[in-house]
């Protein structure tokens, strides 16, 4: 008699297309959702919450009246567009319009110069020369300061008998209406900022291989053309990064033109500080609105921003497959 054997092997059910096991996939899937399932949630309620429960009260009109009987006042409240509708029209829309421009020209100014500061300064630390540690320590110390703390700072120094005229030998109101206030925050941003870029485009110039400059030097490559054809194409990731965060936050600014120049500024009011006026003075829908459209438009301006330098931005692989 013949003792016959069976083997168990996967079948066509149980076995993927490249051959790997469907329950071991599965099981690879649960871990991970368990794994991430706690981050999820704490952004959910951090950021999600907010979010929306923000733009539902950008709905909400609420409308101040006075009650025949009793002569006291009356609020109610309903859903309809007039926020927004509001936003774009009359004295609104000049200030929104106002606040928008200067949102927009903050954001373009600091970051060009910012980007152009940034990699020099990241130049300067990738070199080695006595006392490099002591420069890099320095020059992160703007970075580190609190915005409100600079603001401060930036104040004492453009004050009518600051250090600034001192340095100018004119007396300039840098803190009061016109370009001038525009310019002080443009100055004040730079001065805090553009080590932010220097710090991560150095990171980029640190893995960049000593090789590839010893070829290009071999071949005969000037300065200027290292740096457009090596240095730059290959610094490139980390400058999209750096420019990219710099361009989101200065979308959003607040504090440093709060601080240093203070609100109702029409050349230095943002998008920002109109939201925060809307709800000191307890208009929570007309704030929320304000906020939702600031919203909208750093989305658009991030996701055209990185398109347009040709990053993968939703995960396509080759093939347009999703890795």
């Amino acid at each position: 008699m013949t003792a016959t054997t069976s083997t168990t092997t996967p079948t066509a059910l149980q076995r993927g297309p490249g051959g790997r096991s469907t329950s071991r996939r599965s099981g690879v899937g649960r871990l991970a959702f368990l794994l991430l399932s706690p981050s999820v949630l704490v952004l959910a309620l951090v950021i999600g919450y907010p979010i929306l429960s923000a733009l539902r009260i950008s709905f909400v009109k609420t409308t101040d009246g006075i009650d025949p009987s009793t002569g006291l006042i009356t609020r109610t409240s309903a859903f309809s567009l007039d926020n927004y509708a509001n936003i774009f029209k009359g004295d609104s829309g000049q200030v929104f319009w106002n606040a928008f421009w200067n949102t927009t020209t903050f954001a373009v100014t600091t970051v060009v110069i910012e980007t152009a500061v940034g990699i020099c300064m990241a130049l300067i630390m990738n070199n080695a020369f006595r006392g490099r540690s002591l420069v890099r320590a320095s020059i992160l110390v703007p970075w580190a300061i609190p915005t409100a703390i600079s603001g401060l700072l930036w104040r004492w120094i453009f004050t009518s008998q600051g250090i600034a005229n001192d340095v100018l030998h004119a007396h300039v109101l840098w803190t009061t209406e016109g370009i001038q206030s525009w310019l002080a925050v443009v100055i004040a941003d730079t001065w805090k900022t553009a080590p932010f870029i220097g710090l991560l485009v150095l990171a980029g110039l640190q893995i960049i291989p000593a090789e590839v400059y010893e070829a290009a030097k071999m071949d005969g490559a000037s300065t200027w053309l290292t740096f457009w054809r090596i240095t730059l194409p290959l610094v490139k990731p980390a400058l999209v990064v750096a420019v990219l965060f710099r361009m989101l936050d200065v979308l959003r600014m607040f504090d440093l033109p709060f601080v240093l120049i203070g609100r109702g500024k029409s050349s230095t009011d943002t998008l920002s500080i109109l939201a925060y006026n809307e709800m000191n003075n307890l208009r929570f829908g007309p704030a929320s609105a304000y906020a939702t459209v600031l919203f909208l438009y750093v989305a658009v301006v991030a996701y055209v921003f990185v398109r347009l330098l040709g990053a993968d931005i939703v995960g396509r692989g080759v093939g347009g497959r999703t890795r």
